[in-house]
């Protein structure tokens, strides 16, 4: 019979898979916006506004729906904070009349700086480790250098502002597939780890039947 701790374990995998699947989708949808831009570099103000207000609110909405079945605050929060990110500036952008090219570059370089805090504060706070964290903590610093950079030079030209973007969205998303499929579930390495943890919140029959297991799995 299954203890509360295996339980347990069998949770933090499912909220953990989730919450890659928020970070693959979002991936997939900053390479599909990286690759488009880089295959038309010709494309207009208005269809560039449309296409980053979409993706950003997209990201923002799959990120929201995951943190809705979420059941780790952890991972919630982290969820719910880049999400909300995400819909606010896109919904911005999609009813901001007439936007300027200049002021969706600074909108971009702030979304872009913003996210990149985001992405460093989640390699310490959401459940991943090793070259997981490492990857999140350089997409962080990339999106906020390419922020800076979009800040201190507004007057780039048309082409080197969009492979800018292009390059951002395309390191971005590849950052975040990569740590989506990369992860590995939690194992028997792991139960020392949680038990000692989560031990005072297990009924002592359900410690004495995980502590059998451990011993048996040896």
């Amino acid at each position: 019979m299954e203890s509360r701790f295996d339980h347990a374990v069998k949770s933090a995998n499912t909220q953990l898979t989730k919450m890659r699947w928020a970070l693959g989708l979002n991936g997939l949808l900053a390479i599909a916006v990286g690759v488009l831009i880089l295959v038309w570099p010709g494309i207009s103000l208005d269809a560039l506004t449309i296409v980053f207000g979409a993706y950003a609110a997209a990201t923002g909405v799959v990120g929201l729906a995951m943190a809705f079945t979420a059941q780790a605050k952890g991972e919630r929060g982290w969820l719910i904070l880049s999400s909300l990110l995400g819909i606010a500036v896109g919904v911005m952008v999609l009813v901001w009349p007439s936007i300027s090219a200049l002021a969706l570059l600074y909108v971009i370089g702030a979304y872009a700086i913003a996210l990149g805090i985001i992405a460093v504060g989640g390699a310490f706070w959401l459940p991943i480790d090793g070259g997981d964290t490492a990857l999140m903590i350089l997409s962080g610093m990339v999106s906020i250098l390419f922020g800076i950079v979009i800040f201190s030079r507004p007057g780039a030209g048309a082409l080197v502002t969009l492979a800018l973007i292009a390059a951002f969205a395309l390191a971005t998303g590849i950052t975040e597939v990569v740590v989506a499929i990369g992860g590995a579930p939690i194992h028997l390495t792991d139960r020392h780890h949680l038990c000692e943890e989560g031990r005072s919140a297990i009924p002592a029959f359900d410690r004495e039947g995980s502590d059998h297991d451990e011993r048996h799995a040896r």
